[in-house]
């Protein structure tokens, strides 16, 4: 210990990152990007920010060197679940970020949420700066990532579920 008290947080500073990932050119991939358009209609805490990511791993690796307590990404899933599932994935919790640990390709259009919180441990590592604390996934089962423009109806059902889903994460993070 250096003498000084620890920080102690006050209710509401807790800084949320939503990051919404996909490219809407292939379908179901744009879950993410469209979840997150909904969500900008919605009562955020103030200490929430939305960031429409889309193909832009590497911009949202960076981004997150800024000091983020909480990241909430945003994304299609696929886990062998129904077209349209809702999955809520905690990787800092599960193991899955260890696995994920392993030297990210640095190709900015295809970077998966696992690559880009590879790529941040790689970036914190070399500037001394700290990850999000909590890093959540809220993921959809995807039905079809064929080119195209469009959710297909199972997955575009999702959405307002998913809407649901990360406005309840963000106002619990913001009182942590």
């Amino acid at each position: 210990m250096n003498g000084q008290a620890p920080e102690v947080r006050t209710t509401g500073t807790n800084r949320t990152l939503v990051a919404g990932v996909g490219n809407i050119f292939l379908g179901d991939d744009g879950f993410g990007v469209e979840t997150l358009r909904r969500l900008s209609r919605e009562e955020l805490p103030a200490s929430v920010e939305l960031s429409d990511v889309g193909v832009r791993g590497v911009h949202l690796a960076y981004e997150l060197l800024d000091g983020w307590d909480t990241l909430v990404l945003v994304d299609v899933t696929a886990r062998g679940g129904e077209p349209g599932t809702l999955y809520l994935i905690e990787p800092s919790a599960d193991g899955d970020r260890a696995r994920a640990a392993e030297p990210a390709p640095l190709d900015g259009h295809r970077m998966t949420p696992d690559a880009v919180l590879a790529l941040l441990d790689t970036l914190c590592a070399g500037t001394g700066a700290a990850p999000p604390r909590r890093i959540l996934v809220v993921g959809c089962e995807p039905a079809c990532l064929d080119e195209g423009i469009g959710l297909s109806p199972q997955v575009a059902a999702a959405v307002p579920e998913a809407v649901r889903m990360v406005t309840e994460l963000v106002h619990q993070e913001a009182v942590v």
